[in-house]
């Protein structure tokens, strides 16, 4: 299932605050676009039968059965995109777009179990 970074955990519950969504889990959505790459969306929602859902820490995340396959080996992570300018990314080696990490010094992961 899908990695989180602590980074991301830390951003994520942040997020959840500042949103009055402490009770809520955070949705995490996959899919392949026109152009053959992978679309990632998120928010906070609620649970549905069909959903997949996994704990780390005191954080819940939920993932349709669609996206399943989709974030089988990504990793989550929340890093400075530019200059002070952060934002959430997917590294996922089943996209057809993506590059390895030139180091694997960013962050832990807390694996999804």
């Amino acid at each position: 299932m899908l990695t989180v970074t602590d980074n991301a955990l830390k951003q994520i519950q942040i997020a959840k605050k500042e949103s009055n969504a402490e009770t809520m889990a955070l949705r995490i959505a996959a899919r392949f676009t026109n152009d053959k790459h992978i679309e990632y969306t998120m928010g906070f929602d609620e649970q549905k039968e069909s959903d997949e859902v996994v704990k780390i820490n005191d954080i819940l995340i939920i993932v349709d059965k669609n996206s399943q396959g989709l974030l089988e080996d990504a990793t989550m992570d929340y890093v400075e995109y530019e200059p002070e300018n952060f934002k959430f990314i997917f590294l996922n080696p089943l996209d057809p777009q993506y590059v390895a990490p030139k180091t694997a010094a960013n962050t832990a992961k807390k694996k999804a179990e």
